[in-house]
């Protein structure tokens, strides 16, 4: 059985929208946000979708996992790709600057010796990573939690992807949890036969071999569950014809403000960027 996020009517702001105009919306700002590298701009789209967040009324006990995971992954990427290598500043244009600090480090045995060099300019190109990563997953960290799993379908269908995708974008939303939860039943399956996962020792590739009784279990689930869908499909003559749809969808007008606004910010972020030449990298002198 196919599960989803943790989804439940919260009467929001945010689910008075459609949810049509609401990807459109988040669409139509993702392609805004990638294009500038100017934290000032990049501030203006980080409080929007801050915004949209609080409007949506979710907690932190229901999003903290995927927060986490946002700001993990977001923070080792900046760290590791800017701060340490310096390898992600557009290509390396970034260089010289005012140094904050600098030191060298001498390897013992290969006496290699590594001169470390962290400029004003590289702390600020952080920062401006740090908000395009942040904004772009606020806009689409709320749609699981407050958007209807039963509206997934139609929802792709009604901004003109084919049956075929839009059922395969339907799947694939349900497939994260899904495998999430059948993950956790198998694990307290397995404990309960004396399986104990934080005592696994050894090095990587021991430590993934006595995983096995985890990931063999949750993995042959995932095919055959895949087959099922498949196969039920089939049965039912899936993509011989257009097909329709349980949930209908219609636009109000709220919906078509929504979309005509998020028009407007793309519009005029694609002027700023390649007809006015605005929003490269910027840093206070």
């Amino acid at each position: 059985m196919l599960v989803s996020f943790s989804y439940r009517p919260r009467h929001s702001f945010i689910e008075r929208f459609d949810p049509r105009a609401r990807w459109i919306m988040s669409l139509a700002l993702l392609f805004s946000i990638v294009l500038f590298w100017d934290i000032r701009i990049l501030s203006f789209f980080f409080v929007l979708s801050i915004l949209q967040v609080f409007l949506a009324r979710l907690t932190w006990q229901e999003t903290r996992r995927a927060w986490l995971f946002i700001l993990v992954l977001s923070t080792m990427m900046i760290l590791v790709n800017t701060i340490i290598t310096g390898g992600g500043t557009i290509g390396g244009v970034i260089s010289g600057g005012k140094p904050l600090l600098q030191f060298q480090l001498k390897i013992p045995v290969t006496g290699w010796i590594i001169h470390y060099v962290l400029t004003r300019e590289r702390v600020w190109f952080a920062l401006a990573q740090f908000l395009r990563i942040i904004s772009i997953g606020s806009l689409f960290l709320v749609i699981p939690f407050t958007m209807d799993p039963r509206k997934y379908g139609v929802t792709f269908r009604g901004i003109g992807l084919p049956d075929k995708l839009a059922f395969t974008m339907d799947l694939a939303f349900r497939f994260i949890p899904t495998l999430a939860r059948d993950f956790q039943i198998t694990l307290d399956a397995q404990r309960a036969r004396g399986y104990e996962v934080e005592k696994i020792e050894g090095n990587l590739f021991t430590r993934i071999r006595r995983m096995a009784p985890l990931f063999v279990p949750v993995t042959m689930n995932a095919i055959l569950a895949g087959e099922d869908i498949t196969n039920a499909m089939d049965l039912r003559c899936f993509g011989l014809k257009k097909r329709t749809w349980v949930e209908s969808l219609k636009y109000q007008e709220i919906d078509y403000l929504m979309i005509g606004i998020s028009i407007l910010i793309l519009v005029g972020s694609l002027l700023l960027r390649f007809v006015f030449h605005t929003g490269d990298f910027w840093f206070p002198m």
